[in-house]
């Protein structure tokens, strides 16, 4: 059974259709990347799952389960963690008071105490620095903290949005380690990015979204390099353009 099911999902932004029919996958302990141009609709999928725009047909299941109908916050209770494309840490609180602020469902204190070790030994920059206010860190311990705190409630699916985004070469390396590190804590990861060759190469799984649609699906290292990934690049370079990335 998949950790995370998305079957025939249909989105749309005004009335102008954002997704069609898409349906993927993602099972525990793996990495799904969805890779595409700006406008093909990949922000838009992880927003949808996540009920932050409006869709009209279609079915989300956490492990077998549906969840479609549940409001975003009972969507997170549930076991799917979301972290969003723009910068979501509070600048002005410490590391340690961001990551409480990620355990704010759990109501068992033992509980979360225990989880927020088991997260600063996972990482231990985070647990050397928790006295630093989170806006000076860099973009990617920024990005590092974000993806710790989606830990505190334990989910089953996490789902990234461009996690490199806006990153220098070597942070871009440091976060695809953390999205392994996930995968090895048998996290289901559903990732949208732009950077492919990394993103595939850090991926078990890789789809090509075009127009809204799911156009290619592939074992991710089969993918680098293949051509009809750049076939369908090219394909929609001057259709894809305006909002549903």
């Amino acid at each position: 059974m998949s950790a995370l099911e998305i079957r025939n999902l249909r989105a749309s932004y005004g009335g102008r259709r954002i997704l069609e029919n898409v349906s993927l996958h993602v099972r525990e302990g793996e990495i799904v990347t969805v890779i595409g141009h700006n406008g093909a609709g990949k922000s838009t999928l992880l927003k949808s799952v996540f009920r932050l725009v409006p869709w009209s047909e279609g079915e989300v299941l956490l492990e077998g389960k549906p969840i479609h109908h549940l409001a975003p916050n009972r969507i997170l209770a549930a076991g799917v963690a979301y972290v969003p494309q723009h910068r979501s840490v509070f600048p002005k609180l410490t590391i340690a008071e961001n990551l409480w602020m990620g355990g704010y469902l759990v109501h068992d204190k033992a509980l979360l105490a225990r989880r927020l070790r088991e997260v600063e030994q996972l990482f231990p920059l985070l647990a050397e620095r928790r006295g630093q206010l989170a806006g000076t860190l860099s973009g990617g311990e920024q990005r590092m903290l974000e993806i710790a705190r989606t830990l505190l409630t334990d989910p089953k699916a996490i789902m990234l949005d461009e996690p490199s985004l806006g990153l220098a070469p070597k942070l871009v390396d440091a976060v695809f380690e953390t999205v392994r590190l996930l995968r090895s804590r048998g996290k289901a990861v559903l990732m949208v990015e732009q950077n492919v060759k990394k993103a595939l190469a850090a991926s078990d799984r890789g789809c090509v979204m075009t127009l809204g649609e799911i156009k290619l699906e592939d074992e991710a290292q089969r993918l680098i390099g293949d051509p009809r990934v750049a076939q369908l690049y090219m394909g929609s370079k001057s259709a894809n353009s305006g909002s549903g990335s």
